[in-house]
């Protein structure tokens, strides 16, 4: 009955804590926890294979994620038969066998901090597994004095962080003897505090005042340069004409000025003949352009491409001889940067 009250007040005093303020879970954070386990021993020792082990216990968040603890708890409800053995009655009594066990865990959290109020996190849920180092003190069944004990712990359950401050756990424990070389295990729950963290939310700070930019002076805008080739040619040939070299010229001159830029030489015809001849004929016209810029005016040819349009692309009326001649022709043009 007493440790009813004690639990109870426990109890009451985490949930008026934990009501005063909200404090944040993460790295840096401490939590202060009570406990209750099952404890089911190992069948050889003698002593009845079901007890209770209360106490509490503190931990450290490394992280948001990773915290190291430190917990201490005494047994209760421990029982032997006889001290000297016996089972029948006739024995001096069922002793009542007292210890305790202390030990070192660390433990990793999955999923994020948050609480079920706030909604955040997995709604407070957080799973856990642990493992550590505990070391045991306990009465024996037909023996003075106590037993010691190292153990090694492994363990895994689920914490539920009502708010942000205030969690409950459930978990299980496997305890491998070191000395002796069994197992035994206990089965629990929890109740605890969580105090601070780096998730904390932060006083506002003041708006930084602003910041005068220099703006940068404007930069000239690089002109642009530009020539365009338009050589006619007679009805039906493929021949340059003379007067048209120093136009040819005009654009070589340009292109060896500025060394970056290409051009492509394009063909054209009038209406007269089929479209397949005149396609051939815009090919003649572009390529013999090209052969004055590169074989007399020493333009690379990989620097100048061609292609014919044929009959396809007029510029005039086909209907009449001025629109013919105007249509039989070759066009280039070529822009770069002034330097």
């Amino acid at each position: 009955m007493r440790l009813k009250n004690t639990l109870s007040a426990v109890l009451g005093s985490m949930v008026a804590v934990s009501s005063v303020s909200a404090m944040a879970q993460g790295k840096g954070a401490v939590e202060v926890e009570a406990f209750y386990k099952s404890y089911q021993t190992q069948h050889s020792r003698d002593i009845s294979n079901q007890g209770n082990l209360l106490g509490g216990g503190a931990s450290y968040f490394l992280t948001d994620d990773v915290s190291l603890g430190a917990s201490y708890g005494e047994y209760h409800d421990f029982r032997a038969d006889g001290a000297d053995g016996r089972t029948d009655g006739n024995g001096p009594g069922r002793r009542n066998i007292k210890g305790s066990y202390t030990s070192i865990d660390a433990t990793y959290h999955f999923g994020s901090p948050g609480s079920a109020l706030s909604g955040t996190g997995w709604y407070g849920v957080r799973p856990y597994v642990s493992t550590g180092i505990g070391y045991q003190s306990i009465g024996q069944a037909y023996k003075t004095g106590r037993d010691h004990s190292t153990y090694w712990n492994v363990g895994t359950g689920v914490k539920w962080y009502v708010t942000d401050m205030l969690f409950t756990r459930v978990g299980v424990d496997g305890m491998y003897n070191i000395d002796d070389g069994y197992s035994e295990w206990t089965a629990g729950v929890g109740v605890g505090l969580n105090f601070g963290g780096s998730t904390r939310k932060a006083a506002a700070e003041p708006a930084p005042e602003p910041i005068a930019v220099a703006e940068p002076e404007p930069q000239a805008v690089p002109a642009v340069v530009r020539v365009e080739l338009d050589v006619k040619f007679d009805f039906d040939k493929a021949t340059v004409r003379s007067d048209s070299y120093s136009e040819i010229k005009n654009l070589a001159d340009f292109m060896t000025q500025y060394p970056q830029t290409t051009t492509v030489v394009e063909g054209h015809t009038d209406s007269v003949g089929t479209d397949q001849y005149n396609q051939r004929l815009s090919e003649r016209r572009a390529k013999a352009v090209r052969t004055v810029l590169v074989d007399d005016y020493g333009i690379s040819s990989s620097r100048v491409d061609s292609v014919g349009y044929g009959e396809s692309r007029p510029v005039a009326d086909n209907a009449t001889e001025e629109g013919r001649q105007i249509n039989r022709r070759v066009e280039a043009e070529v822009e770069a940067q002034a330097q």
